[in-house]
């Protein structure tokens, strides 16, 4: 048989009577797939398995625990044959096409009158694969499909929207972080909503180049802030969000870094809730660890450091240790990084601390700068360090592949960069 012979569609089981002819493991998967589809299963074997009579004493399918008869067809919509004796396949096969009942020969696929293709389910679509016969083909491409859409690498988005009784219906928002601008840094979940979306509500940072792969009716709506300037404040993205929602799309906003990691999310949460918006978080990868570890920086070391702070300005300095052996990452701390490193020194952090700024993080215009609590304000300024950069203090500064031969000594080993770029000190 051809493959051009087959005319794909798909049937609807629901409340209909089917027969599933043997009691074996094919049997038992065939039995379970028609129950999912609705069907009313008949299973007739003169040995079951152990599942088949479970599902039996259940009440979920019915089993005759006998040979087939020709008289188990009448009324039947589809049949299944799965017994592993080619003979009784044919007769099953046989007595369907003289009845014009559907029926899968699983002992014969080129002379069965339907096959049935390998199923995934990914969100609310199924995908149903035949490859001319041939199952662990169809498997393996059936997989190979499902991974597409479970990445983001083909498109889910709904281009129908829901049927909710003539009312318009509430879409929904997720919160997803983007990482640090690497556009193979965002989750698995994050990628695939941001395929499923209608409206991205995007930041400055973050995976900039996915926004260019996304459908051309997708709206992307910029509140993208930089310091000191929020051309949209927070409170309008908030109501963004769920204006947006409640017209029934699906959103995403897409944020850099971690949406709970100084970056408002619980806020843009709390609001969606209130006004009665389903709301996701998928976690990011902070470039509160994440940058560092592009310079070859760890925020904890074995022997260095044991713990680390995130802060974004000078002011909650004076509450973290000020140890070389406890790490402090200042996010968005650029501007006001000669106020942080006099804050760190007026509460006894040592002059001579490593101190590292990572600039564009894991992108191709990335630079680190290496120096210590004393000088790092005066280099900052001599080679224009600007944000988005990420500054690490500490002694784990130490380790960076970057850091001049004098920071090192015999009590540590190095480590990788991820994607080392330019050096200046």
């Amino acid at each position: 048989m051809a493959i051009q012979d087959i005319y794909p569609t798909a049937l609807r089981l629901l409340g209909r009577p089917v027969l599933v002819v043997g009691g074996g493991p094919v049997a038992e998967r065939r039995a379970k797939g028609l129950l999912d589809a609705g069907a009313k299963v008949t299973v007739v074997a003169p040995v079951a398995t152990d599942n088949l009579r479970g599902l039996a004493t259940s009440g979920l399918l019915t089993w005759e625990e006998r040979d087939y008869r020709t008289s188990d067809l009448d009324g039947v919509w589809f049949v299944q044959t799965a017994t592993g004796t080619a003979a009784v396949d044919t007769r099953v096969s046989a007595d369907a096409e003289a009845q014009r009942v559907w029926c899968v020969n699983a002992s014969d696929h080129e002379a069965s009158a339907a096959w049935t293709p390998a199923v995934a389910v990914v969100d609310d679509v199924k995908i149903a694969i035949n490859a001319g016969g041939d199952p662990r083909r169809a498997m393996a491409l059936r997989n190979a499909v499902a991974t597409a859409l479970e990445t983001g690498d083909l498109p889910l988005r709904r281009h129908r929207k829901p049927d909710a009784g003539g009312t318009t219906p509430v879409g929904s928002v997720a919160l997803v972080g983007g990482g640090p601008g690497d556009s193979g840094l965002i989750t698995v979940r994050g990628r695939r909503l941001l395929g499923q979306a209608d409206v991205v509500v995007a930041d400055r940072l973050g995976p900039r180049e996915l926004l260019k792969e996304l459908a051309p009716d997708v709206r992307v709506i910029e509140v993208g802030k930089t310091p000191g300037h929020h051309p949209v404040p927070q409170l309008e993205i908030n109501r963004i969000l769920v204006d947006e929602a409640l017209k029934g799309n699906r959103v995403v906003r897409l944020k850099g870094g971690d949406p709970y990691v100084l970056g408002r999310g619980g806020e843009e949460a709390e609001f969606c809730r209130q006004n009665g918006v389903e709301v996701e978080v998928v976690s990011g990868v902070t470039s509160a660890i994440s940058v560092p570890a592009a310079a070859g920086i760890p925020v904890t070391h074995r022997g260095l450091a044991k713990g680390f702070s995130v802060v974004t300005g000078h002011e909650e300095l004076s509450e973290v240790p000020a140890r070389p052996d406890h790490t402090v990452v200042l996010l968005m701390g650029v501007a006001q990084l000669r106020d942080s490193a006099a804050a760190l020194a007026g509460s006894g952090l040592p002059l001579d601390t490593p101190v590292g700024i990572v600039e564009n993080g894991y992108l191709p215009k990335q630079r680190v700068t290496i120096g210590t609590l004393g000088t790092i304000a005066d280099q900052a300024e001599a080679v224009g360090v600007a944000n988005p950069a990420v500054i690490v203090i500490g002694d784990v500064v130490r380790v960076s592949p970057f850091a001049p031969p004098h920071f090192k000594t015999a009590d540590y080993s190095t480590i990788t960069p991820n994607r080392p770029r330019v050096r200046s000190n």
